[in-house]
């Protein structure tokens, strides 16, 4: 079992998302905005983050770049989980650490398998 942080200021999304975690055997941890996520990645750090991108306080892209600088919290891997569909924007997800992105709405098993990529033993 993988504890998995979840960072998302929507309560419909961490709901949805957190029900995929905890289905596939994990431990789901939430923060709701990328302020929080960043200080529970260094409180807690759990063996993945998904990460909302549009969020106050600090966005997604902002909190991934700062987690993946961050010595302590530069090993975790970072999903990108956002409405945001551009190519130019999964290119800079991507050039701030994170090792996958997915857009909403996502299926279940888009999600599942990612992690399971990820994550292979805790597959």
């Amino acid at each position: 079992m993988a504890r998995i942080l979840i960072v998302d200021d929507s309560p419909s999304q961490l709901m949805g998302i957190r029900r995929i975690v905890e289905k596939l055997g994990h431990e789901a941890l939430t923060a709701e905005d990328g302020a929080a996520g960043v200080e529970a990645a260094k409180r807690e750090l759990p063996d993945m983050i998904l990460m909302d991108v549009v969020m106050p306080n600090l966005n997604g892209f902002q909190a991934t770049r700062s987690i993946c600088r961050e010595s302590t919290t530069k090993h975790i891997p970072i999903v990108l989980v956002t409405t945001k569909d551009q190519d130019t924007d999964r290119v800079w997800g991507m050039r701030q650490g994170a090792k996958a992105y997915i857009t909403k709405p996502f299926s279940e098993t888009d999600l599942s398998e990612i992690i399971a990529q990820l994550l292979p033993s805790a597959a």
